[in-house]
């Protein structure tokens, strides 16, 4: 397995990329670090190059980027605009094959959620007919798009990995896989099983976090195996064999500390 860190949720410079970690995590150990493509998308061309060649200097790559899409851009509801999405799948794609990505996360929540009143059955719809526009232009610039469950406190569509596994069948392309959040999962209760019915078809990905639950901190950098009942789910991941990323998305109290027994504790029990 590859073992890497989501900059988005640590991020404390004013691009909100978590770039200001990248360094660090190339020396604790990690194997590439995933950052957010929406707030990429925000830099401009010469922001956007500089922070490619501080990748490039740290040693390890950005091998992944979450946050898909921006809130801004609707992708459900009456205000969905395709030709819009459409210039956004190209552009952020090609920059995302310009700093060396591989896979792209598309959980993008607030984008996706459903508005109030707005059908559910017509905004799946709408999910998937942007699922089915992403795929080409994914495949030209070799990326493997995974959808992301969400849970329902942060969206209202797609909130279980089965759910994202009829959605990855109903586009029906190997360019459109899905991925499994531990922490999503756990909020949600859905079984670590389901990894067993459908995990060595469609997982191809795994953000990984301490649950925390039901504390209002949230989602923290994982230390230890007593800590959480983490057995079943990595027992299973090994059963399936699954043998690709782990990224650690998740707050922390104290990065570098945490940072460092995260990588450990992956290495340990991974």
């Amino acid at each position: 397995m590859r073992f890497g860190c989501c900059g988005n949720l640590v991020a404390s410079g004013p691009d909100k990329t978590g770039i200001e970690i990248v360094e660090r995590i190339a020396q604790y150990g990690y194997d590439y670090i995933e950052l957010p493509l929406a707030e990429m998308m925000d830099l401009s061309d010469g922001e956007f190059e500089a922070l490619r060649k501080r990748v490039d200097a740290s040693g390890i790559k950005c091998e992944v980027c979450n946050n898909f899409f921006p809130a801004k851009i609707r992708l459900t509801g009456p205000e969905v605009n395709m030709e819009l999405i459409k210039a956004y799948i190209k552009d952020s794609l090609s920059r995302a094959k310009e700093l060396g990505v591989g896979t792209v996360v598309f959980g993008s929540g607030t984008a996706k959620n459903v508005p109030e009143g707005f059908s559910h059955e017509t905004a799946y719809r709408q999910v998937a007919e942007i699922s089915k526009e992403i795929v080409p232009v994914a495949k030209a610039n070799g990326i493997t798009i995974v959808i992301e469950p969400i849970r329902k406190p942060e969206c209202n569509i797609i909130n279980t990995f089965e759910e994202g596994v009829a959605l990855a069948k109903e586009v029906d392309d190997e360019t459109m896989m899905v991925l499994i959040d531990y922490y999503h999962m756990t909020w949600e209760k859905e079984s670590p099983k389901i990894l067993r019915k459908y995990g060595k078809e469609y997982l191809r990905h795994v953000h990984f976090a301490y649950p925390n639950i039901p504390s209002e901190i949230g989602r923290l950098y994982p230390s230890d195996m007593e800590e959480w009942d983490y057995k079943e789910f990595i027992g299973i991941l090994k059963e399936i064999g699954y043998d690709g990323r782990v990224s650690i998305e998740a707050g922390v109290t104290d990065f570098d500390t945490q940072a460092k027994q995260a990588i450990q504790f992956l290495r340990s029990n991974f």
